[in-house]
């Protein structure tokens, strides 16, 4: 298989050491998706499971964050995966140190900034959307609110224009099954405007047959009402678990 410009990105960030996360962590864990998508999802950095499987969004966010694109219509063939920080950072907790999640600094955030403009200049999206804070403020170059300007389209300093939605992580976080489905109804929200933005620019297309998502599948039926589908998000978070 011919090698492409982002395979030889990803062999060359395999032996990063811009900075010292690369001591604790398994593994780089850079992006994966389509060439040349339409949409690059840019998440804070790897969690547990992505630092030892080596793939971007495979935990219980990354779970969330299909869900999410479902709902949409989309799927990961679609779309380009990333993080703005490429190795987890982590700290050990409990009596079994299990390592959580510790948020990077501005220091890592630049060390990792090469590898993600890199990212950035040979997927060529129309759209960026942050996931979260941290990446919001990787990808705009300053802080934000997430609740203040989520869903708008803002002006990038080195890239197309951005989307910020919330993280998955953070519907996770809630404390009741009614404002983890909130959460995550605002993230399909922020996913599909994002999207329709995409489309908008003239080269993305709608999913096609061979690459939607079954009638029977999450995305598909009648439209619903934000209530009605907070109310049938919930449902689904007690019948199912939060993490794994």
């Amino acid at each position: 298989m011919r090698e492409t410009g982002l395979d030889a990105l990803r062999r060359s960030a395999a032996d990063c050491t811009a900075c010292d996360l690369y001591r604790r962590a398994t593994q780089t864990v850079f992006g994966e998706g389509l060439v040349h998508a339409a949409l690059m999802l840019v998440g804070e950095q790897p969690g547990n499971d992505e630092d030892l499987a080596g793939r971007p969004f495979v935990g219980p966010a990354g779970r969330l964050l299909d869900r999410a694109l479902a709902e949409v219509g989309l799927d990961r063939r679609q779309v380009y995966v990333t993080n703005a920080v490429k190795h987890f950072k982590w700290r050990a907790a409990g009596a079994g140190k299990r390592r959580i999640h510790d948020k990077p600094n501005q220091d890592e955030l630049e060390a990792c900034k090469p590898w993600f403009q890199q990212e950035l200049d040979l997927v060529e999206p129309k759209i960026v959307v942050c996931l979260g804070s941290t990446a919001a403020r990787a990808v705009l170059g300053r802080p934000v609110t997430i609740s203040a300007v989520r869903g708008r389209l803002l002006a990038a300093p080195a890239g197309p224009p951005a989307v910020v939605t919330f993280h998955p992580s953070a519907a996770l976080r809630a404390p009741t099954d009614e404002g983890r489905a909130a959460v995550l109804e605002q993230i399909v929200d922020d996913l599909r405007r994002a999207w329709t933005l995409a489309l908008e620019e003239g080269d993305a297309t709608a999913p096609s047959a061979a690459t939607a998502l079954p009638a029977s599948g999450p995305g598909t039926g009648p439209t619903r009402t934000p209530r009605a589908a907070a109310s049938r998000g919930a449902r689904r978070f007690r019948t199912g678990p939060t993490s794994g």
